[in-house]
């Protein structure tokens, strides 16, 4: 019988090790390294210990590198909407839910003493956008730039924040931005801006789970993260969250799935078309 002992304790390790598998969940980097980590750990770790689905916050140094990982599925949950492009359909993430809140918008912003006031004065100028594959902060507004003529000179941020603070320095006079990130940057930074132009509602960012995670396991952290803002607990650290970045009421997550982005997914294409990408 003795011989068997090493088979069964191997078989316990394998097990065990199973039990602790981390799942790593990507978040597209729209503020600082610092900001993500800050608002994000304390929500992974309330969920992961609620699901029973250990999470590891996962990200990239700038956007566009996020993107890239993200298009090749290196992520098992996510919370971008990059993954609406034509170019990460292959990684197949399926949206699980996403922030609870009213919709956001693509703005184009200037500073509020900028002499700038329509979206016209624009043409021939450099105007800042985060990153080449944003939604609201590219593609949105970049349509209407398309539809009303107006060609501007695009220049990159590497993500939402990092093009706000350009703008804020005075690099560049204009900056396309996600309405809700712009309004809790302002809101931290001390910054008045005024809008030239807001987009038609969006959704707010989906969070997605790649076709590889077990569907128990992704539905214990879509769960988790919908029943958050409803458990005490969940709830003070949601606020907690929240007033690291400047972000108002309403808290938590809601139940979403793909149909619901359609209209953004036929942006992508049109702007990918647009540009032959």
């Amino acid at each position: 019988m003795k011989p068997a002992l090493p088979l069964i304790a191997g078989l316990l390790l394998g097990l065990a090790a199973q039990a602790v598998q981390a799942y790593t969940f990507g978040i597209l980097p729209q503020r600082s390294a610092v900001l993500t980590a800050q608002y994000w750990n304390p929500i992974l770790d309330y969920a992961g210990k609620k699901s029973g689905v250990m999470l590891e916050l996962g990200t990239r140094k700038d956007a566009l590198e996020y993107s890239g990982a993200e298009a090749r599925g290196d992520f098992d949950f996510v919370y971008s909407n990059h993954i609406l492009a034509p170019n990460h359909a292959a990684a197949g993430y399926r949206v699980i839910a996403r922030p609870a809140g009213k919709p956001i918008h693509g703005q184009i912003v200037t500073p509020e003493d900028s002499p700038l006031r329509s979206l016209r004065e624009l043409a021939g100028r450099e105007v800042g956008f985060p990153n080449k594959n944003a939604f609201v902060g590219y593609m949105a507004p970049m349509t209407a730039l398309i539809l009303t003529g107006i060609t501007v000179k695009p220049a990159f941020g590497g993500n939402q924040e990092g093009i706000m603070a350009q703008m804020r320095a005075g690099q560049i006079q204009a900056a396309s931005v996600n309405s809700r990130v712009m309004q809790e940057y302002a809101a931290r930074e001390g910054f008045k801006y005024r809008a030239l132009w807001t987009s038609e509602p969006y959704l707010n960012l989906p969070i997605a789970a790649h076709p590889r995670v077990p569907a128990a396991a992704a539905q214990a952290v879509r769960d988790a993260l919908i029943g958050m803002a409803q458990d005490p607990e969940g709830l003070k650290i949601l606020k907690a969250s929240a007033a690291v970045i400047k972000q108002k009421p309403p808290y938590g997550f809601v139940p979403a799935q793909d149909a619901e982005y359609r209209n953004q997914r036929e942006v992508y294409r049109l702007i990918w078309k647009q540009e032959g990408r």
